[in-house]
Order: structure tokens, then sequence, then C-alpha cells
């Protein structure tokens, strides 16, 4: 061991303590008096034998430290004396040799199990000179093994992992669309080109088919249209299937429903993949490439924007099924109009009004109410039949203008004649900031609907938004990539990378689908949603199986609703303690509580059903839930109606006060 133990500011303390380790004979029985790292301490030296290993420590017993340099040097040679006798005694000796004995065997053992060289970490134990007391030089020892078996482990498992699915394979995971014949027809176009229309009409004429929306709301719309379809003579049999909500028809050859909701076992004739540049959407495009790859129909059309066209192309070519495109041209002419709307009396009947918030919603709806002009209301969270209910009310006449958020620009076909921005910056969930040049051209696409205005406008209310808008509408929109189409977890690839790992952490097997899992040229790249990640985290605390939990991670309802979030932690609670959760509505029902409020019950009911129709023994109250939604949803428009008629009876009064007063 090293000699320069002591600092040359001690030499009479040096001295003295030499001579303690000479009369104590300390040396020889393997024992150092050492001055480092601010202590004064013994060291003991020996050897462990162990099943062919020799292992030389030189450690600090338990009670080793004996003083600060400060103290010690205070001390008399008669107290330094007695203290390291006291602690050098033999059973000293023999209680760090067991110690020692025992943390080498243990070691050795973890060390074999994992196929390490024990002799890499029990090595230190004469190499490691320090002041800390043996057992914390043991505890080091052991995290390093610890973190070496984990690292060990990792790679072990995120090689297994990537053995076990391979995502060039994805589209062979689809069995029975992997087998037919099928044929791509590509219908692109901007807004008002008729594409859907096309579509759907060979949906109606076939004798079997899906239409797969991205809204609920679509996917009400079409089902009706289907229903109202006769062509043949015959009325279709159709049923309607999205998260929340099943009407099926007995017999149905169609069936109209949310993209999420592919059937891709039952084999069709035609399938109507709406909204398909939806390819390219962060959190859902995943839905869409599991459409186009799985869609069970010998012909799938694929509606959407042209800048899916290139993403099509690929796909079509990766999948080896042939491709028609076809590209419409807008059937109403669209113009930006001369200058600012600036003032409410310059707004008129037909005009769509767009905020980017409930809030900013209700603010204008009340503004242009007051000047004499009744309104519709829509807005992302208010539900499917209440935003239906409010574009009936702007179609059939009964209100003069719309006023809503970028929820217009899917769906929802309005005779609306002009778009009237009031801002073109929306909040993105972390700051503020222009809309893109896509999502401006939806929403302005919507004026001059087809066969009812000959032309549509769009402007800005303010002279800033107007030129932004002017901008926006002449920007060329960038094509939606042609490769790392997103693929979303699948229950069976968990459970499949749970068998070959062991881990049963919904965390780290979502960690594991999207680090580890095998992508060979990124053509198809696994992706899950931020929101997914963090429900995770806490359904990983509760006593659930990993598919309760993956059912859990992914129920339609929002976090940043306390409300919502707490009515979901509760199920979640519920669930795991194996309890029935029944809905019980609130005895005064929905009289009591603010439209806010009302909106948010609407959407935890509809929740609430989203889960009974997949645990149905723990989520029984499927129709009950379905009920009161429709209440909540009615009770939604009502309130809306009550608050316009409020503010139009406050202006009369007011305009009357005013002709009084004159």
């Amino acid at each position: 061991m090293s000699n320069s133990r002591y600092d040359s500011s001690d030499n009479d303390t040096g001295d003295d303590d030499a001579f303690l380790e000479r009369e104590l004979n300390l040396g020889e029985r393997g024992i150092e008096l050492v001055k480092m790292e601010g202590r004064v301490f013994l060291r003991f030296t020996g050897e462990v034998k162990y099943e062919g290993l020799r292992v030389r420590y030189a450690l600090v017993p338990a009670r080793g430290v004996l003083a600060k340099p400060s103290k010690w040097r205070k001390m008399d040679l008669t107290s330094r004396r007695a203290l390291i006798e006291e602690r050098t005694g033999d059973k000293a000796l023999a209680e760090l040799q067991l110690d020692t004995e025992e943390f080498v065997r243990d070691i050795a053992e973890q060390a074999d199990d994992a196929g390490f060289d024990p002799r890499v970490f029990l090595g230190v134990l004469e190499e490691l000179e320090t002041s800390e007391p043996a057992d914390y030089v043991f505890e080091r020892i052991r995290q390093r093994v610890e973190h070496a078996i984990e690292r060990e482990q990792e790679e072990r498992h995120a090689a297994r992992t990537k053995e076990s699915i391979n995502l060039a394979e994805y589209p062979e995971s689809f069995e029975v669309a992997s087998r037919m014949q099928r044929k791509f027809i590509a219908l692109l176009g901007p807004t008002n080109s008729g594409k859907t229309h096309r579509a759907m009409e060979a949906l109606a004429k076939a004798g079997s088919g899906a239409y797969l929306a991205p809204l609920r709301l679509l996917a009400l719309e079409n089902y009706e249209r289907l229903q109202a379809a006769r062509p043949h003579g015959e009325p279709i049999k159709v049923s309607l299937i999205t998260g929340e909500e099943r009407r099926i028809a007995e017999g149905s050859t169609h069936v109209a429903s949310t993209v999420e909701m592919l059937d891709s076992k039952t084999p069709i004739e035609v399938a109507v993949i709406d909204e398909i540049q939806m390819l390219a959407d962060r959190d859902r495009g995943a839905a869409w490439t599991a459409a186009v790859c799985g869609a069970p129909a010998s012909v799938v059309y694929l509606v959407g924007a042209p800048e899916a066209r290139r993403a099509i192309e690929a796909l079509a070519e990766r999948l080896e099924v042939p491709l028609e495109v076809h590209v419409l041209k807008r059937m109403a002419p669209l113009a930006m109009e001369p200058s600012p709307v600036r003032k409410l009396s310059n707004l008129r009947r037909g005009d769509a009004v767009i905020a980017f918030s409930r809030r900013e919603v209700l603010m204008w709806r009340d503004m242009i109410t007051e000047k004499g002009l009744s309104v519709a209301t829509v807005y992302g969270n208010l539900s499917p039949e209440v935003r239906r209910a409010q574009a009936e009310r702007f179609r059939e006449g009964q209100a003069d203008i719309v006023v809503g958020t970028d929820a217009l620009a899917m769906g929802l076909n309005m005779p609306i004649a002009r778009i009237v921005m009031t801002t073109a910056v929306k909040y993105n969930g972390v700051e503020e900031e222009e809309i893109s040049a896509a999502l401006a051209k939806q929403i302005a696409g919507r004026a001059g609907r087809y066969g009812v205005h000959e032309e549509g406008f769009v402007a800005g209310y303010d002279d800033d938004t107007h030129e932004v808008m002017r901008a926006l509408m002449k920007e060329k929109i960038p094509p939606v990539p042609a490769s790392g189409f997103a693929v979303a977890p699948s229950l069976e690839q968990l459970h499949r990378i749970s068998s070959v790992t062991g881990e049963t952490s919904l965390v780290k097997l979502l960690r594991r689908f999207v680090h580890n899992i095998d992508v060979p040229d990124g053509f198809f790249y696994p992706r899950i949603t931020e929101d997914q990640n963090e429900r995770a985290e806490w359904l990983d605390t509760l006593d659930l199986t990993v598919a309760e939990k993956f059912m859990l991670s992914l129920v339609p309802i929002s976090s940043r609703v306390p409300m919502l979030q707490s009515a979901w932690e509760h199920w979640a609670l519920s669930l795991a303690k194996k309890k029935v959760s029944r809905l019980t509505p609130h005895p005064e029902g929905l009289f009591w509580k603010n439209l806010q409020e009302v909106e948010d019950t609407c959407r935890m009911y509809s929740a609430y059903a989203w889960l009974g129709y997949r645990a149905p023994e723990f989520f029984p109250s499927i129709e009950e839930a379905q009920q009161l939604a429709r209440e909540a949803s009615e009770r939604v428009d009502s309130l809306l109606q009550q608050q316009n008629a409020a503010t139009r009876k406050r202006q009369g009064g007011n305009a009357h006060k005013s002709k009084r007063r004159a």
C-alpha cells in the first residue's frame, strides 16, 4: 500500500503514529493507520478464498474511523493508543473477514449467473483507496454489478424485442387484406371538389362496403347519407360504429365508422378512407396507415388533399397494389375579398366567423348577436349531435351567421358564402403560432358551397389577419412525406414484447415498441402519443393487466379538464380493484350546470360508453351512458339557443331604451 499517508505539516503527529504502529504490531496484523480525506482511520488488509477465487482486500471496518485530524492532533499518545487498541481487537478483524467473505460469495454468484467475471468487480476491494467504511464500498460494488446486469438485460431484451417485431412485415399483419387482390383509387382535390361525393356514390352502389371517417360527426353524416341512398331501389342496410356508439342494423352490408374502428377481418367490395392526408397527423396518423394497409376491400378509395399524392403512390408501391389517381378541381371558385371586414356591421348572412378557442367563439357570438344577427355555434368541445344541430340551424336559415373554430374545416357541409378569420394565430399546445397554409386553405375552402353559391370568399376581420390569409392562400402546401408512416402499438405486439422480456410495465413496453423494434428502412415507423405515455406512468402504479392498462391509456378523454381526468382516474382505480363502475346521474339532472359543465358531462358519458364496449363486465351502463350523452347534447344545444335569445333580447331592450331617450 502507499506510504504517503500523512501531510508534511504533521511531522510530529506522523512520528507518534509511526511509533504506535510499531509498538502495537499493526503492520504484522495487516492493519494500517491512515490519514486521508479529512479523517484518521484504520484499514485492515486480508484475503478471501471462494471457489477458486483469491480476493485480497484493504478495507475500513465499521468502527475504523478514529477522528478528524484536528481532534487527533490534540489527543495525547496514551489516548491514541487506547483508541487504536479498542478498534483493532480480534473481534473487529474477524467481523470484517466474515462480512467480506459473505460479500465476495454474493457478488461471485450474481456475476456468474449474469455471465460476468466476478474479478472485474471484486478487484476493487484491494485497489480502492478511501476512508469510507467497508459497508459503503460493498454497496458501491453491488450497484456496479446491478447496473451491469441491468445493461446486459437491457441489451438482451432490446435484441429479443427487435427479433419479435419487424415493421417491414407490418402490412402482412393484416391477413385478409394482404391476401386479397386490391385496387386503390385516389380521389384528390381541394374542399368543394366533389371527391367525397364521388367516392360515396361508388360505395352506395357496392354490394358491401365501409366508410372510414376522421370524426364521429362525419361517420354519422355519411351513415345517414347511406341510409337515404337507393342505388338499386332498395334502402341500404347500414350500421354505425364509432368508439362511443354502435347502431347495428341486422344483416347490414355497409358500415360507417371512425377510422380507428376499422374491421380488418371481414372482406368487402368497397372501402372509402376519408381525409387521407391525415397520414401525416402526429397523433392519429397511425390509424390511416392501418386503414390503407388493412382495409379488406377489393377497391379502396383514398379521398383527400392533393398533397397526399406522393405518400399514396409510395404506399401503393410498397403494398404492391395497383393505383389509379384522379385529381379534381374545385367546382366553385374561391377568392380573397379585396379588403378586411373591419366592423361587425359589415358581417352578412351566410358568413362563417372563425376563432380558435371556445372562449373566443362565445365572445364573438355574443358581439354578433348584439348587432341583431342570429348565430349558430360550432366548436370542438361540442358533441357531434350538437354540432350537427347547430349546423342545421344555419343550413335552414334559422341562423344568419355561424361562428366556430377550425372544427368547421372538416365535415359539416354548410351553405357558407364567406369565411371571415378573426385571427390567423392558434395555440398549438405550447405557444401561439401562425396557422399552416394547409389549415388556412381547408377552412377557407368551406366558402362557396357548390350548388348554393356561385363563388366563395375569404377575408380577415382586421388588416393584419387579412394580409396573413392572403399570403397563406398563395402559399404552396408541402407534400405529405412518402416514408415514415406512423404505426401505433397493438395489444398483440405489446404482449409479444412482454413475452420475450418478461416486462409488464406499460411505460417500458411502449418504450421498447418505440426504441427497440426492428425498423429496417424507416418506411413504417413506431409512434405513440405523449398522452398515452403520460397515462401509462400513472397506470403502472395500479394492479392492472397489460391489456387493462393499454385500454385505459387510449380512452378518448381530455386530461386537461379536471372533471374528466378525475372520472378517468376513478374508472382506472375501480378496475384495479375489480369493482363494477355504474353510472349514477346527478338527481337534479343537468339543469344546475353551466354550459361548460354540461359539455364536459357529455364528453364523460361518451368516454364511459367507449369503455363499456371494451370492458362491459366492469362498465355495464352503456345504454344509460348513451342516453345521458344524448340528453346532455340536447341541453347544450338548448343552452346555446337560450344564450343567443337572451343576448338578442338584451340588445333589443337596449335599442328600445335608446329610442325612448331620443
